[in-house]
């Protein structure tokens, strides 16, 4: 009874360790990102704060609007002149407020969504080389679609493109109830540079480019090499050849001695060959003139 006591005690204590090291990873996020699957580092400092964006949608006889104020790096503070119901619970970096707006009738607040929550935050980052961007999906609170509905889990997918001359103002392009897409343009969507990456880089296609070069300059050498080599050994074994079998002597060593003795004139006839090949025929230009 004691050991299972003992054996209980113990899973509660690894199971709370477990618990808070998942919170502690969630609430470490920050803006200088690490992508697990490639090593690549991103810097978003750029982009803390505040930011709100705006989308309007028609909702005859009536206008709906999206307006999303969310924070990369750190939790939305509480808005001043705004009722507390009609702000998302604290720990919120993203929220989705949806207005409902009527001629002649004051604005009326419908939904308060946090599509993105420290506690439950658990990014997830990716990115991709064509077209540059860096993808985060970050995890938020379960909300009803409608009433006495069951509530479905909200996430807030960026993707930030890499520009980096300018950063345009991101943009909302979905939301389905369960998702809310949003897209951004910056310099902080391209993978950061460490010191002296792109020197060493120019540095490391220089040498691959002399060690390509030295390749086919050892290579070239190598064939020639065996070409002498073969030849010498041709010449060594002929000679030896002929000795032993005929006892020659002198130039009679040489094998295919008649062959060689032929070459010269060979490669004459192949250049004469080749220069009357080359060289402009003359025509004669004499006037009809035959001579008899």
């Amino acid at each position: 009874m004691i050991l299972r006591s003992t054996r209980y005690e113990i899973l509660l204590i690894f199971s709370y360790i477990f618990l808070e090291s998942t919170i502690a990873a969630d609430t470490a996020f920050n803006c200088l990102v690490t992508v697990p699957s490639d090593n690549t580092k991103f810097d978003l400092t750029d982009l803390a704060g505040e930011h709100v964006v705006h989308r309007k949608r028609e909702t005859p006889p009536s206008f709906m609007i999206d307006s999303l104020r969310f924070d990369l790096c750190a939790e939305l503070k509480p808005q001043d002149g705004v009722a507390e119901h009609d702000q998302c619970p604290s720990g919120t970096r993203a929220c989705l407020t949806k207005t409902n707006q009527k001629p002649n009738e004051p604005d009326r607040i419908v939904g308060v969504i946090p599509v993105a929550q420290t506690s439950t935050l658990n990014p997830i980052l990716s990115t991709s080389l064509s077209p540059k961007y860096l993808s985060l999906l970050f995890h938020g609170a379960e909300y009803p679609l409608s009433v006495n509905s069951t509530p479905v889990q909200q996430t807030l997918n960026l993707t930030l493109f890499c520009d980096p001359q300018t950063t345009s103002e991101p943009k909302i392009m979905a939301y389905d109830g369960s998702r809310l897409d949003l897209e951004w343009s910056a310099p902080a969507g391209c993978p950061s540079k460490e010191e002296g990456g792109d020197e060493d880089s120019d540095k490391g296609d220089d040498k691959k480019g002399d060690g390509q070069k030295e390749n086919v300059g050892s290579g070239i050498g190598w064939f020639f090499l065996v070409i002498l080599l073969a030849f010498a050994a041709y010449l060594g074994l002929g000679a030896y050849y002929n000795y032993s079998t005929y006892g020659a002597t002198g130039l009679d060593l040489i094998p295919h001695r008649d062959f060689w003795k032929e070459v010269p004139y060979m490669l004459s006839d192949v250049v004469s060959h080749l220069c009357s090949t080359v060289r402009p025929r003359r025509t004669s230009n004499r006037g009809g003139y035959i001579s008899v």
